[in-house]
């Protein structure tokens, strides 16, 4: 999409990194143009009318000039701020989590407003819930399915049938579930109780209201969190950070 010199964006901020002796370079995710790189020139400085705007993961609608490397940052106002994620360790760090998942699930220059309407959805829930791993574990599964990489929970990935209500086997590098024939003794391969796939079938099938409904105990939470911790992994070929860090809390 083509850009006038001058140019408005709504946006959420992903991250940010300071820049010289008091700019920033903010990573952010817009509706109109997907991932944005963005320079803010001034902001660390105390006087600075925009720093307060351009916090993580808040919604913001920015005022931007062309530059040569990065698009500037002339304008910010806040739409929404997330306040209540900001005044809760816990609740912040899941933030970050949902912010760093969007960062590395996409490309520069690549619009997605599904993508985006998520993100602004999953930090909403945030502010709002009691169940910060089932509502990360919803916005994971979410997240897998527009972005392509939805994992198979109903039929085997080796051979086609119809998964049983017995102990299968969870192979991230197939991207799915596997029967007890093609799963028992494979190597990588999670076994998956039937309350865990019956759990993960039900967050990926069902609307966020319906999923919140579960209550589910720590060791079940643990399980399907590793589930999807693996296969994350597995697609992005990397381990992300903030999850470590939510465990240390």
């Amino acid at each position: 999409m083509a850009r006038e010199r001058v140019y408005r964006t709504r946006a959420v901020v992903l991250k940010r990194r300071d820049h010289g002796e008091a700019d920033r370079i903010l990573t952010t995710y817009t509706p109109d143009f997907g991932k944005r790189v963005f320079l803010a020139r001034g902001v660390r400085k105390p006087a600075s009318r925009k720093a307060g705007h351009l916090e993580p993961f808040t919604h913001v609608n920015l005022l931007l000039a062309k530059g040569r490397t990065w698009d500037l940052v002339t304008q910010a106002e806040t739409v929404y701020g997330f306040r209540p994620l900001r005044e809760d360790l816990d609740r912040a760090a899941h933030a970050y989590y949902l912010a760093e998942l969007i960062d590395a699930f996409t490309e520069e220059e690549d619009a997605h407003i599904e993508l985006y309407d998520l993100l602004l959805a999953g930090l909403r829930l945030l502010e709002k819930t009691d169940k910060l791993a089932l509502t990360t574990r919803w916005f994971e599964l979410e997240l897998l399915k527009l972005s392509g990489f939805q994992p198979e929970f109903f039929h085997c990935v080796e051979c086609g049938d119809e998964i049983q209500p017995v102990t299968n086997y969870f192979s991230a590098e197939l991207g799915g579930v596997l029967c007890p024939r093609h799963g028992e003794g494979r190597a990588h391969a999670i076994a998956l109780d039937v309350g865990a796939l019956k759990v993960l079938r039900y967050i990926q099938s069902q609307p966020y209201e319906q999923a919140e409904r579960l209550e589910l105990t720590d060791a079940r939470m643990r399980q399907i969190e590793r589930v999807l911790a693996d296969y994350i992994r597995h697609v992005l070929e990397r381990k992300l950070k903030t999850p470590d860090f939510i465990h240390r809390l």
